[in-house]
């Protein structure tokens, strides 16, 4: 059985892909930061296979929790197959670069940039012995171009670097049968972030050029087909998952 890592993985875009993966017999290993509730919200909707989920709390802005998160998480399956970075802090708020504060670069840099790396170098071993591994990155419309994104610009730096470090483990751990690709979600809100794309097709979006939101399901069957074994061809790809909409400048 194939074991799955997926950071914020209890709810929002997190959950689908978490259940994503349940659905194809893996076990997975899910983090949660604060929402207890939601967590325990997934245990009761999986009663029956609570054998093949371990949910943690972590902060993946501090380097000491990420490291325990893999040795619980070897501790207990003794692999990880897939490595979804899917936690991502981000700041709601509307504001300039200037106007950042040295605290809030501090958390978009470690918890969208450092994160990754740091659970990088923690699952690449057992995925080196494996043979086999795949790695998830999330981004945002235009990162692969180093894209700026006025009032996002902490995130954006953040997420653009990530763009180099996917390529390059893409590049290095090829050897290894280990793929690094990232995925580019479109603006998937509120609700949506836990649909279908059947229930997004009953209601109009005026905003997204094919028609409808993008949803929870669009992001999980799109990780799902690049952690195929068969997709070990696809490395070092960006895919943009956004039904034709211009992200960054939909404001403008």
């Amino acid at each position: 059985m194939r074991h799955a890592l997926i950071t914020a993985g209890t709810k929002g875009l997190g959950k689908v892909v978490t259940t994503r993966f349940l659905e194809m017999g893996h076990s997975v290993t899910v983090t949660y930061r604060t929402d207890r509730d939601k967590a325990e919200q997934l245990l009761d909707e999986w009663v029956e296979h609570q054998d093949r989920i371990q949910i943690i709390q972590v902060d993946v802005t501090i380097k000491k929790d990420l490291i325990e998160l893999v040795q619980q998480t070897i501790d207990r399956f003794g692999r990880i197959d897939y490595l979804i970075n899917n936690a991502g802090p981000y700041i709601f708020k509307r504001k300039k670069l200037l106007d950042y504060t040295q605290e809030e670069w501090d958390t978009m840099i470690r918890g969208n940039l450092d994160a990754s790396f740091h659970l990088f170098q923690q699952v690449a071993p057992y995925m080196r012995k494996q043979k086999f591994g795949r790695i998830i990155n999330y981004g945002f419309q235009g990162a692969g171009a180093a894209s700026g994104w006025i009032y996002r610009s902490a995130f954006a730096a953040a997420k653009v670097g990530l763009v180099s470090l996917t390529k390059t483990i893409a590049f290095e751990e090829a050897e290894n049968g280990i793929t690094s690709n990232m995925i580019c979600p479109g603006n998937i809100m509120g609700e949506m972030k836990e649909s279908t794309i059947a229930e997004s097709r009953k209601i109009r979006d005026e905003h997204t050029p094919i028609g409808r939101s993008g949803t929870g399901e669009d992001i999980a069957r799109t990780i799902e087909f690049l952690c195929e074994e068969d997709s070990d061809m696809i490395t070092g790809a960006v895919y943009e998952v956004t039904g034709g909409l211009d992200v960054i400048h939909r404001h403008r």
